[in-house]
């Protein structure tokens, strides 16, 4: 068994960075591929492993930017990481930062989660991030964390945010409607203070199902784990005895990622998908239902999942607790014959990009017209598709929505800053050339 200082890894990825430009042609796809590792589990595998007290491993860690950012703030806030045989060690004796500073890189999920596990800190701290970070709103936690004990200075309620804590656990209400990773981000911190008899009550929670997650990697690693009283309030209670052995943990495949392959399947050609468990508590396996309702070829199966091409017609989808399947699900919806109707637009703004906005715009150069109707989101499918010069707005699930609806357009389509997908899936262009699909780096 092999153990070393851990670096970040250096995936060998023609598309690296946000720019660059990749030129798809219409291809057809087949044969088997893997999807990708889940940053959503991944980042909260991070998370868990530095609240908790011992030593953790991770199995199948991921490799996108976010998951790089999130071992950077677990270093920094005093956890130790090693390589050992392809998994990562994970050491912790608590919040114990060695740095007055940690960067978030672009990850929404990461401030929002980490920002609390930073305010534990009795010294002033400073949170940064990049790119598209620097204009989400973080008004959650000039409102929030002052209640419990944080002293916190925001750019008028923008990156950088100075905290100093240390956060104390008190009953609390929350506003759920923006986005559940501020609750995430809640229950770990309170988790690491050790909370007891203490409630976090939410209104108006969307994305549940990502609660789950939160809640079943905090069980995975032994923490103390809430009362869910039906999503409405988390009830921490005393905690029993710390379970103190090794954690092993195995990222889950992630249905993020892993929507794009399906939705390349159904459009272009007969694939078989592996990696992805059909009983995850992620919230983007909801894809599947979709990919029921439109017609394609599917055939789900414990350990793989068959999809191809058929005719496919126009679905309704309600994504209001899964926004980010609009990209795939734009994809889908542009062969579909007839008007998809999505729901949940309002989820949309505060992404990396505009995304109600920007699929418009981009779908629009392609042919597909998307019209918008306060939270509804209708497209005009069936129509043809037709290659065009996109642009990902520096926005991962953008790039890939453009590149799987390229493989039956007529003529080729080049996406501009298309490294883009690096943010969660670094090797998304490699991948769907290994399944078939005609790329080629532009400059």
């Amino acid at each position: 068994m092999t153990s070393n200082s851990y670096t970040q890894p250096q995936h060998q990825d023609t598309y690296s960075g946000n720019g660059g430009s990749v030129t798809i042609q219409p291809s057809s796809v087949s044969g088997e591929i893997c999807a990708p590792a889940s940053k959503s589990s991944m980042q909260r595998a991070c998370a868990a492993s530095l609240v908790r007290k011992g030593e953790s491993i991770i199995h199948n860690p991921g490799i996108s930017n976010d998951d790089k950012a999130a071992l950077r703030v677990i270093q920094a806030l005093g956890a130790t990481v090693n390589q050992q045989d392809g998994a990562l060690k994970i050491t912790s004796k608590g919040i114990n930062p060695v740095s007055n500073k940690v960067n978030c890189g672009e990850s929404g999920l990461g401030i929002r989660m980490f920002a609390p596990l930073v305010a534990m800190s009795r010294q002033p701290m400073t949170i940064v991030g990049e790119g598209s970070l620097l204009t989400r709103p973080m008004d959650f936690f000039d409102e929030v964390l002052p209640q419990l004990g944080v002293q916190i200075a925001s750019n008028n309620g923008k990156l950088p945010i100075q905290l100093q804590g240390p956060l104390q656990p008190k009953d609390i209400t929350i506003d759920g409607s923006l986005s559940s990773q501020f609750l995430t981000g809640l229950l770990m911190a309170y988790a690491a203070a050790d909370a007891q008899h203490a409630t976090i009550n939410v209104i108006d929670l969307k994305s549940k199902p990502y609660v789950d997650l939160t809640l079943k990697v905090m069980k995975d690693f032994h923490l103390n784990v809430p009362e869910n009283n039906n999503y409405e309030s988390f009830e921490f209670k005393a905690q029993t005895e710390a379970n103190t052995s090794t954690v092993n943990y195995t990222v889950e495949g992630d249905w993020s990622g892993g929507a794009f392959l399906l939705v390349a399947g159904a459009i272009a050609g007969n694939i078989i998908v592996k990696g992805l468990d059909i009983n995850s508590t992620q919230a983007d396996k909801a894809i599947l239902g979709a990919l029921v309702e439109c017609g394609c070829k599917l055939s789900i199966q414990a350990d793989q999942i068959e999809i191809g091409p058929a005719p496919l017609k126009a679905f309704q989808f309600d994504a209001t607790d899964c926004p980010d399947l609009f990209p795939p699900l734009v994809a889908l919806a542009s062969y579909c014959n007839g008007k998809t109707v999505i729901e949940g637009v309002h989820r949309l703004t505060h992404k990396e990009s505009n995304r109600a906005l920007t699929l418009q715009d981009e779908f629009g150069k392609m042919g597909v017209q998307i019209d918008l109707q306060d939270n509804i989101m209708v497209v005009q499918g069936g129509n043809g598709v037709k290659g065009a010069t996109v642009h990902s707005r520096h926005d991962h699930r953008i790039a890939m929505a453009c590149a799987v609806a390229a493989l039956k357009a007529t003529g080729g389509t080049t996406i501009e800053e298309a490294g883009a997908v690096s943010k969660s899936y670094p090797n998304f262009y490699e991948h769907i050339q290994s399944i078939g699909a005609v790329c080629s780096v532009v400059g």
